[in-house]
């Protein structure tokens, strides 16, 4: 995939939930929330300060994160579906 995000934006890719409850119930397509969990595609240069520095950023390509419901803005690239989001968006990094 071919993009760079902006200053403190990052491209994340959701990753796909378990479609069962613990009791072993299947929940259908319809029926399920979005992941809240993801995988960073890429990671902009890191926010502008207002001294004219640059802070880096806190999540490196390739880790699991956690972020918001409602977090970031999906777009489609090259035919994949993406999240672009702020990093202050980013709730943690799972280990």
């Amino acid at each position: 995939m071919n993009i760079r995000p902006l200053h403190d934006r990052v491209v994340i890719k959701r990753l796909e939930e378990e479609q069962k409850t613990a009791g072993g119930i299947v929940i259908p397509d319809t029926a399920a929330e979005k992941p809240q969990r993801g995988e960073v595609l890429a990671v902009g240069n890191g926010k502008p300060l207002d001294n004219g520095e640059t802070r880096t950023p806190a999540v490196k390509k390739g880790e699991t994160v956690l972020f918001g419901k409602f977090s970031g803005t999906e777009v489609q690239v090259e035919g994949e579906d993406v999240l672009v989001m702020r990093e202050d968006d980013i709730l943690a990094v799972l280990g």
